[in-house]
C-alpha cells in the first residue's frame, strides 16, 4: 500500500469518525427525548435521524464558517460533502437497531439499550468507511470541506 492510499484510508476512518459523531449526538438526543415525551417508536426514530442530519451537517458547517466561508457557500459543500456518509450510517443503525429484539422497547436506562445502540453506531461506522473512501479517492465527499478548510482561510486574507 502506497503513502497516498494509506493517507486517504486514513481520512476516510477520520471523515467518518467524524460523521459518527454528529449521528450519535442526534440519535441519543432522540431517543431521549422519544422516551422523555413518551412518543410511538416511529416517531422517535425519524425525530433521531432528523437530528443525527442536523448535528452531522452542524459538526462540519461550523468550522467552515469559523473559517469566513459565507453560509451560502458552505451549506452546498456541507449537504454534498456529509449527505451520504450520514444517510448509510442512519440506514444501516436504525436497521441494526430495529433487528436486536427488545432494543428500541429496552428504555434508556437498560443496558440492552446502549448496547445495541453501541453495537448499531459501530456497524453504521464499519458500513460508512469504504464509502467515504470511495468518495474521497473522486474528490467528493469530504474531500470537498476539506478543500476549504486552507482556501476559506486565505481568502478571507485576501
Amino acid at each position: 500500500m502506497n503513502h497516498s492510499t494509506s493517507s486517504l484510508k486514513s481520512l476516510a476512518v477520520s471523515a467518518t469518525l467524524h460523521c459518527l459523531t454528529g449521528c450519535a449526538i442526534g440519535e441519543i438526543l432522540g431517543m431521549i427525548l422519544g422516551v422523555f415525551f413518551g412518543w410511538p417508536m416511529f416517531t422517535t426514530m425519524v425525530v433521531a435521524v432528523l437530528l443525527a442530519f442536523i448535528f452531522g451537517y452542524s459538526l462540519s458547517i461550523l468550522p467552515l464558517l469559523r473559517g469566513g466561508l459565507p453560509l451560502n457557500k458552505a451549506l452546498p459543500v456541507v449537504l454534498a460533502a456529509d449527505t451520504v456518509s450520514i444517510l448509510t450510517m442512519e440506514i444501516v443503525d436504525n436497521g441494526v437497531m430495529a433487528i436486536i429484539p427488545g432494543a428500541m422497547n429496552a428504555g434508556l436506562v437498560n443496558p440492552i439499550f446502549w448496547l445495541s445502540m453501541s453495537i448499531a453506531l459501530c456497524t453504521a461506522f464499519v458500513a460508512a468507511v469504504p464509502i467515504n473512501y470511495y468518495l474521497l479517492k473522486r474528490g467528493k465527499g469530504h474531500a470537498l470541506v476539506h478543500q476549504h478548510h486552507g482556501h476559506s482561510h486565505h481568502e478571507s486574507h485576501s
